[in-house]
């Protein structure tokens, strides 16, 4: 068995994972675990521009474990190559997914626009990359080829999330994809690892510790209320899928207990209202620390002071509102989308906030804010960092050291033999390797982009 690290080596971003493996009758096989996408730079240039490091027409399978554009953005780029196999993953990822990616053609088109070059795929590589999807269920057994089999098993990170198992050589290979945090409302837990000789695992908060969930409860009640003192906007990059969902909840739960208050929220993102549709759709996938179905229109992500602003007309009007007020908007990061609008606007006032509930990869313009900038440009204009900025790691959707640790101790007491460190940056995975080889007596490796590994 080889494994191949084509992103997310060393970095955060563009996970893809070839595996080469042998079947019972000794025929090797090409799969691939996850296609994602570079992020924290333009989205038509540099490494998505680059060629895969293998044939795509060589690939057998495409195993996803969820819809993050770092982990499905360049499944097009690889149809348009020449894959021609199926797409395997959890139903309720297929919508996300789908969501994603033409949200981030529409990005795309935009930026190739500003940087003259051409855009990474066409709509309708997207539309023969989903003809090409295979929806499976948990726990669901696909057979690659005789002696070689994937399941997928929920990770809790978002709806449709997975890690996935490949047996296959008479070994288990796990793939975390992104494990999810502890005491997530909305979802259900992350699924013990039950049993892994070689596991390639994430690595993003591998040197933090997340607040307890009630430390976050009480600084978010304390972020709105603060910002209804200072009659300010209180300002919140989410993710479209899931932090916001999660947001939503925490806030509908917060109002119905703890505050009392009618200041307009506004979610001011297109995409985030899409997916919110379907994590309603797909509710039975969801699971809720608190009884929320027996409230009056049974609809967990809404609440009175909510305002949906979908289109572009709805957005323009938040300018008119008069603050005490919330904007939840795209992009997670701050690296495009509506957010954009609202920092450009009222970053220059003390009396505002910034509130930070997301990872922000190196690069982007959400770390720079996250890392204290004076100032930072938006639109090709210099916009001074007077509004406050802080931040609750609590809020992130991947599991900390602690939680990651836990994981990686499979139930049968047998740590895995060899660790492979991905999507971090690079002190993180320093500090977890070291802490891994400390705790679990194992061999952690940390792979470089494009290398190959035997095991």
């Amino acid at each position: 068995m080889k494994l191949s690290f084509h992103g997310a080596a060393r970095e955060v971003t563009g996970s893809c994972h070839q595996v080469s493996v042998r079947d019972a009758q000794g025929e090797m096989h090409e799969l691939l675990f996850d296609c994602g996408m570079f992020q924290g730079e333009h989205l038509c240039g540099n490494k998505n521009a680059d060629a895969f490091g293998f044939d795509p027409s060589r690939i057998e399978a495409v195993f996803i474990s969820h819809p993050h554009a770092d982990h499905t953005g360049r499944l097009p780029k690889l149809v348009a190559g020449g894959f021609h196999g199926p797409i395997y993953m959890v139903e309720p990822c297929v919508g996300l997914s789908k969501l994603v990616l033409e949200d981030a053609h529409h990005i795309m088109k935009e930026e190739a626009d500003k940087c003259g070059s051409s855009v990474l795929y066409e709509l309708a590589d997207l539309t023969r990359a989903f003809a090409a999807v295979k929806p499976v269920s948990y726990h669901e057994q696909i057979d690659v080829a005789p002696g070689v089999s994937v399941m997928f098993h929920e990770a809790g990170h978002v709806l449709g999330s997975s890690y996935l198992s490949l047996d296959a050589e008479g070994k288990r290979l796990v793939y975390s994809g992104d494990i999810g945090n502890d005491h997530v409302p909305i979802l259900p837990d992350t699924e013990p690892l039950s049993h892994a000789d070689v596991v390639i695992c994430e690595s993003t908060y591998g040197n933090r510790e997340h607040e307890p969930i009630e430390v976050r409860t009480s600084m978010l009640k304390e972020a709105i209320q603060q910002i209804i003192h200072d009659r300010g906007v209180l300002m919140i990059p989410a993710f479209s899928i899931e932090r916001t969902q999660e947001l939503l909840y925490e806030i509908d739960q917060l109002l119905l207990h703890e505050l009392k208050t009618h200041i307009p929220i506004f979610l001011d993102s297109p995409m985030a209202i899409r997916a919110t549709e379907l994590y309603r759709h797909f509710k039975n996938y969801l699971k809720f620390d608190a009884p929320v179905l027996p409230q009056g229109d049974q609809d967990f992500f809404s609440f009175p002071n909510l305002r949906e602003t979908f289109t572009r007309e709805e957005s323009k009007q938040i300018n008119d509102a008069t603050p005490p007020m919330m904007i939840i908007a795209g992009s997670g990061m701050m690296s495009g989308g509506r957010i954009m609008h609202h920092l450009r606007r009222y970053l220059p006032d003390h009396k505002n906030r910034v509130l930070i509930i997301g990872y922000q990869a190196n690069g982007t313009l959400g770390r720079r804010i996250y890392e204290g900038a004076k100032s930072v440009k938006i639109f090709g204009e210099e916009i001074p960092v007077h509004a406050s900025v802080s931040a609750i790691g609590a809020f992130s959707a991947h599991g900390d050291k602690n939680k990651l640790t836990r994981w990686l101790a499979p139930a049968d007491g047998k740590v895995p033999s060899k660790i492979f460190l991905v999507h971090g940056d690079p002190e993180a995975k320093e500090v977890f390797a070291t802490h891994l080889r400390h705790a679990l007596r194992t061999d952690v490796l940390i792979p470089e982009y494009q290398s190959t590994h035997e095991v």
